[in-house]
């Protein structure tokens, strides 16, 4: 029995080597090309939007060639159908908009137009009241509204200056507190429509930070209020104020404390505004109900912290008031992991409704009607995942509604009847599938594994955990592993992160592209990183941050690196790592600090020393300079200037807001004070990242530093934008 057995396993084997052999190689001009097959990957169906509990629209290729189109799926009878706009079943899109024309609104409805504003001035932001009667947006740093119907123009703040700022938020909470996407927007309308909160900014204190425009002939300065780590921060009220104008109410907050304000929320089914409150050393977050009428606040939720308390994240599903505002549903991350909480509405807590060693992601869906909520997580059982799970009010009842050893994307039904998820893992392409909330399977909507993709020899990827130096943490690594690799030689390592809190960049889904496997044919090892902070770990992992950016992100880096050069056949002479932003300053601290391990580096955008970042960011973590002098030494990449040494490619837009220039400026300074050598590259006029020309040529530059450092060969033609 024994014979026949091996005679098995032999014939089987040479059957799998005769399939291997029989697979194609992708030529190296297609994949430069991005020139693959079409049908190499099926086109997954994506979700536009539900209609209604029994319908979704899906928009989906037909074939590789077509253009995509929407379909209508009727969940009950599993039939797919053309979806036509006209139906009944599909919510029309308002006809209604707000035109923006040299500086001027102009209301559209049905194809006409209406002049609503006739002025030199921009109106930014405008934004229907939620009746469509008025249009608020701000002008000359002032809050106005239009009557659409009237035509009448309504100036509401008349102190708008050039530091005074109603309804346009300070830089420092655009970037930090409201988020890029509000677009500086600092007003919201009342539900009801007969009210407006708004945000004033006293920002004269903050010093100025000039940015310098080289275009024409004498060029021009940009002045931004920019408050960097310990100086002062814009002083803020809130107001309110009816859209026809009269008197504004001002909610009963000191504006000369020390704070910041989230972005508020109107309680449902009330005419108050939910205001969350923190302290500068961002410790201490308040919840306030606030009153309109009067300003008058009261206290219904207070946390405390030993490190920090995120204001800007999770704002919008931090708390949802249930059961008629009986009570409410509070995320918190202060055990160390991101949970639920149930609070009565006066603040007491009930009980938790999650609890354990996993994180919380976000809520999707919360029936009331059950006592159901119905949430996603870091799986625990792999944190590169993500689930759906439900579980009652009580904390009873605890369910995984997604299956398999996936990571998934769920998208749930408007009473959470149904959800569809796509779904994939490293070694899986993405699949799509409609499931009830027992978790059961009712349809399969779509698969890009295709037969073609099956002739292919692919690189091979995968997901490995590497343990920590102190053994605390098994720390996340993505792998894509060069093509035919031979045991006895050594391969460049390409190292891909940003590095930030609680901003981890390793997933486990299907990464497979043209570009990474063409570098895999080019015998490039292709790795992202993930450290203890990253957000793998909860709120655990990143609290060794505190007051320590910088110290532990690279050690668990130069730990993953040099289980690498002795598990992975990484060249101990080429290890390389990049990354833009917090990621800039991470290459550079690697080849400063962590130049015993890292010997190349391309850096973008860089932060070098964290008194030069702003205030929100850098406080959050690590406190002010005069509180944490020492912190602030040990984290700039200035401190280790001496230990440079390798080969670093540093590059900045000359208009960066957000990182400015004087970062790279003062590292280029210190490493030439030095007689450090180093290569650094300007991009006029751009920002936080750039496209077009200069995109094109930053792509290049970092084909030609890996061509030229770590390959070591001629660059293929067509390998350039």
């Amino acid at each position: 029995m024994k014979w026949k057995l091996l005679l098995l396993t032999a014939l089987v084997g040479s059957i799998t080597l005769m399939s291997s052999a029989q697979k194609i190689n992708f030529s190296q001009s297609d994949l430069l090309a991005n020139k693959v097959p079409k049908n190499l990957l099926n086109s997954i169906p994506q979700v536009v939007k539900w209609v209604d509990d029994e319908h979704v629209i899906l928009n989906q290729k037909v074939h590789p060639d077509s253009a995509f189109k929407k379909f209508l799926l009727d969940i009950k009878s599993g039939k797919i159908s053309d979806w036509n706009e006209g139906t009944s079943l599909t919510i029309a899109a308002s006809s209604k908009q707000i035109v923006v024309k040299d500086n001027d609104l102009f209301f559209k409805v049905n194809g006409v137009e209406k002049r609503l504003t006739n002025d030199k001035a921009e109106e930014k932001n405008p934004t229907f009241s939620p009746d469509s009667n008025f249009v608020a947006y701000t002008k000359n740093n002032n809050l106005y509204t239009v009557n659409i119907s009237t035509g009448q123009e309504n100036q509401l703040t008349t102190d708008g200056t050039n530091t005074t700022l109603n309804g346009w938020a300070s830089w420092v909470y655009f970037e930090e507190i409201f988020g890029r996407p509000t677009k500086y927007r600092a007003f919201w309308w009342r539900p009801d429509s007969k009210q407006l909160a708004f945000m004033h900014f006293d920002e004269s204190m903050i010093p100025m930070f000039p940015i310098y425009n080289s275009e024409g002939t004498h060029g021009f300065v940009e002045e931004t209020r920019y408050p960097k780590a310990g100086d002062k921060n814009p002083e803020v009220k809130i107001g309110f104020i009816n859209p026809e104008g009269g008197s504004t109410v001002w909610a009963d907050f000191n504006e000369k404390d020390d704070q910041y304000f989230g972005w508020p929320v109107w309680k449902p089914g009330t005419s108050n505004l939910l205001v969350y409150w923190m302290n500068r050393g961002q410790d201490n977050m308040k919840m306030y109900d606030v009153d309109p009428a009067t300003g008058k606040k009261n206290e219904i939720y207070d946390e405390k912290q030993k490190t920090w308390i995120d204001l800007e994240d999770r704002v919008s599903g931090r708390v949802n008031f249930i059961n008629n505002n009986s009570q409410f549903i509070m995320q918190s991350d202060k055990t160390g992991w991101n949970h639920l909480y149930l609070y009565n509405s006066d603040g007491s807590l009930k009980n938790p409704i999650t609890s354990g060693e996993f994180t919380v992601t976000s809520i999707k869906y919360i029936d009331e009607k059950n006592s159901t909520v119905y949430f996603t997580a870091r799986s625990r059982e792999n944190t590169a995942r993500t689930d759906l799970y439900s579980v009652k009010f009580t904390g009873s009842d605890f369910k995984r509604l997604t299956f398999g050893d996936y990571n998934h994307n769920v998208n749930l039904s408007p009473t959470g009847k149904y959800f569809i998820t796509t779904y994939s893992n490293v070694s899986t392409p993405a699949k799509m599938s409609l499931l009830d909330n027992k978790g059961k399977v009712l349809k399969e909507l779509g698969d890009a594994k295709s037969a073609e993709l099956e002739k292919y020899n692919l690189a091979k990827s995968e997901l490995i955990r590497i343990k920590s130096t102190d053994g605390l943490f098994d720390l996340p690594a993505m792998v894509t592993w060069p093509m035919n690799m031979e045991p006895n030689k050594k391969y460049p390592i390409l190292v891909s992160i940003y590095g930030g809190p609680n901003a981890g960049t390793v997933m486990d889904g299907w990464n497979w592209s043209a570009n990474r496997q063409f570098y895999a044919e080019e015998g490039l090892i292709q790795v992202a990183f993930d450290h203890r902070a990253s957000g793998h770990f909860g709120k655990v992992g990143v609290n060794y941050m505190h007051r320590n950016l910088g110290y532990w992100e690279m050690e668990d880096y130069k730990t993953m690196a040099r289980w690498f050069i002795a598990n992975g056949h990484a060249d101990s002479t080429k290890v390389c790592i990049t990354g833009f932003s917090y990621g800039g300053y991470m290459s550079c601290y690697a080849l400063t600090y962590g130049a015993d391990v890292f010997t190349h580096a391309m850096a973008g955008g860089s932060v070098v020393d964290w008194h030069l970042y702003d205030s929100h960011y850098t406080e959050r973590f690590m406190d002010t300079p005069e509180e944490n002098p020492q912190g602030y030494k040990t984290s700039s990449v200035l401190t280790y200037v001496d230990k440079f040494k390798g080969v670093l490619q540093l590059v900045h837009g000359t208009m960066d807001d957000n990182v400015h220039m004087q970062n790279s400026i003062q590292f280029v300074n210190a490493l030439e004070e030095k007689g450090k050598e180093f290569e650094f590259m300007l991009y006029p006029g751009g920002r936080h990242g750039w496209g077009g020309a200069k995109g094109a040529h930053f792509a290049n530059l970092k084909t030609k530093f890996i061509y030229k450092y770590l390959l070591e060969k001629s660059i293929p033609k067509g390998a350039l934008k």
